[in-house]
């Protein structure tokens, strides 16, 4: 039997913010469509509670910052007092566990339809400009529909959504999360503003690099002053092609943003790799790598997307990043962790039920090892 790799380089400490990690295996932010009217549910505390570990990052589901942010089923917010209050029992299950966690905080912008908005009228975004007829969208009144042609922010808009960017951050910690990250990754709203293919605004959120940007530093200047900057994090994707928010110029835009990012004491930067569209994996493109971002970020940096256990003990190994991200696997491996230090097999995932309200099936039935199971696999490595 040939020795497994060792495990070792994502079981080194790290600090991210003021948080003492004891590995560098983070649970990536996923959508799992189980909150109600907004709402989270005590389900959840169980679902996160099981794949919390001594030491860990967990970042919380997209959670929207308003109303007008929402554009997917049953995904849970964090503006009002009912879903602060929900949270956090949610929050508290994890720190049990000793894992830190943070919240994400989103806005879909574009990604949305007329029955998500509070009074029916078409989503928003930076530009009039709809999502391609290759994209689906499905409400609360059920779908599949096509995505409607948005209406553009105005600027009195704009200026409030910033606002309730900095009003779900407080949210965020008084629920009890230890920080939040901002995602402006994915082709939501803050995607879309950075994004010539979903800006063509000729006011001064649109046109040249520093305008399009405009809106993502506004927000992190406002989480950061709301919260301090070692309790926030950002999520980008610079090779996105999800929902049509593609950046022709990857390196260049999401470079000057990595580097404009630094002044701000951040917790980390998580970044996309470019071997996933969505929730797929995919080839990428020749030269496309994340390399240039990491070296280009003075703090914490976290890799996400289709990693295997080589890959990211690889990735932490080389200083690519500091931190590996997991969605998929950590799914159906609860204590996911513990298995990629074992090497042990991971359980395969139900993408029939990512999405699915079922409270069990596909959510909190995946099973963790057993102690027999754990010693096998130790007495196992021993003899390898």
């Amino acid at each position: 039997m040939a020795p497994i790799k060792s495990a070792s380089p994502l079981f080194q400490p790290f600090k991210v913010g003021e948080a003492e990690l004891k590995h560098r295996v983070v649970y990536a932010p996923l959508t799992r469509c189980r909150a109600i009217d907004t709402v989270p549910v005590p389900e959840m505390a169980l679902y996160y509670a099981q794949r919390a570990s001594e030491g860990g990052l967990m970042i919380a589901e997209a959670t929207c910052i308003m109303p007008q942010a929402h554009g997917y089923p049953h995904t849970p917010g964090v503006y009002t007092r009912q879903q602060v209050d929900a949270w956090r029992p949610i929050v508290e299950a994890v720190h049990e566990k000793g894992a830190t966690f943070f919240l994400q905080l989103w806005h879909v912008g574009r990604a949305s339809h007329n029955n998500y908005q509070p009074d029916g009228s078409p989503p928003v975004a930076p530009s009039a400009l709809a999502i391609g007829s290759d994209w689906e969208v499905y409400t609360q009144q059920g779908g599949p529909y096509k995505y409607p042609t948005p209406r553009a922010l105005t600027k009195r808009e704009i200026a409030a959504t910033v606002q309730a960017y900095a009003d779900a951050a407080r949210n965020s910690i008084a629920a009890g999360f230890d920080g939040v990250e901002i995602h402006a990754a994915n082709g939501y709203l803050l995607a879309q503003f950075v994004a010539a293919t979903t800006n063509d605004r000729t006011d001064e959120y649109g046109g040249s690099l520093e305008n399009r940007t405009r809106l993502l530093f506004e927000v992190v200047e406002a989480v950061v002053e709301a919260v301090g900057g070692h309790r926030v994090g950002i999520r980008l994707s610079p090779f996105n092609k999800f929902l049509d928010c593609i950046e022709p110029d990857p390196f260049g835009t999401y470079g000057a943003v990595v580097e404009g990012l630094n002044k701000y004491g951040l917790a980390y930067v998580h970044m996309v790799e470019p071997r996933v569209l969505g929730n797929a994996d995919v080839t990428p493109e020749k030269g496309h790598t994340l390399k240039p971002f990491r070296e280009a970020f003075d703090g914490p940096f976290i890799s996400a997307g289709g990693h295997t256990r080589d890959t990211a003990i690889d990735t932490v190994a080389s200083h690519e990043a500091d931190l590996t991200a997991f969605g998929r696997w950590f799914i159906s491996n609860p204590d996911l962790p513990l298995r990629l230090k074992l090497g042990a097999p991971l359980a395969q995932y139900n993408r029939d039920a990512f999405y699915s309200q079922d409270m069990v099936v596909g959510y909190t039935d995946y099973p963790s090892l057993t102690e027999e199971e754990v010693e096998d696999l130790q007495t196992a490595t021993a003899k390898a």
